[in-house]
């Protein structure tokens, strides 16, 4: 007797109240750099939505004295020379995130202030930077709040290794992006189906949990519940 197909994209996820604590929350805005949004090979799908609910984000913690810690991408050979397999450009510079690029300027939506941590990294992770990694352990969060691009890169990567490390993790999804929006949406529901301990939200709710208030936010249970197929994408991501 043949067993029912299993429902594909119909898991239902599952939300609770949350309500994070200010005083333990970091705010970490990943690679909001202009070469997102000038070089066509590096372009973000909506990324001047990305940057102004990321700039909400910044508004918020600001208004809260959560502080933020700024990453950005900074392929410099003379600090991590190239890898096997790396591109690079036809003269040996970096074919990305090059020192000296205006292109790796943080975008003025989202510029860091004078008193705010800034960290430079080489690799997708921020976890990847001793610096970050010192500056996190120094601050001692319960929880990171993480916005920037691109979800399925340096995204994905910082919040798997911020998991592994111990810490939770708030996964702002509508502040986030990549090449497309489906390239998007995957990664935001693959990290989603292995998020312990931490949550998925939009930013109008994660300002409000930054401002210690109470708000729905998506909540893993159990391991990886969720399954999907191209047709199931978009309506599981617009249910987080």
């Amino acid at each position: 007797m043949a067993l029912p197909a299993r429902p594909v994209a119909t898991a239902t996820p599952f939300h609770e109240l949350l309500r994070l604590d200010p005083a333990r929350c970091l705010l970490v805005p990943i690679d909001m750099q202009e070469e997102h949004r000038a070089d066509p090979r590096y372009l973000v799908a909506g990324y001047d939505r990305v940057l102004g609910n990321a700039a909400r984000l910044l508004a918020a913690a600001r208004a809260a004295g959560v502080p933020c810690l700024h990453a950005g991408y900074l392929r410099d050979f003379t600090r991590v020379p190239p890898r096997p397999f790396e591109p690079v450009e036809a003269d040996g510079t970096p074919a990305f995130s090059a020192p000296g690029s205006a292109l790796t300027a943080f975008c003025p939506e989202v510029a860091p202030l004078e008193d705010e941590a800034v960290v430079l990294k080489n690799d997708l992770s921020c976890f990847s930077e001793p610096a970050f990694r010192a500056h996190v352990a120094a601050l001692a969060p319960e929880w990171l709040v993480i916005c920037g691009v691109w979800s399925e890169a340096c995204v994905s990567a910082t919040v798997r290794d911020a998991v592994a490390a111990g810490y939770r993790v708030l996964l702002v999804r509508d502040a986030c992006g990549s090449g497309s929006a489906a390239m998007h949406e995957v990664a935001v529901i693959t990290l989603a189906n292995r998020l312990y301990g931490g949550a998925v939200c939009d930013t109008a709710r994660a300002c409000a949990l930054l401002a210690g208030e109470e708000a729905l936010a998506w909540r893993l249970s159990g391991a990886a519940p969720l399954r999907f197929d191209p047709a199931g994408i978009t309506p599981l991501y617009d249910s987080f």
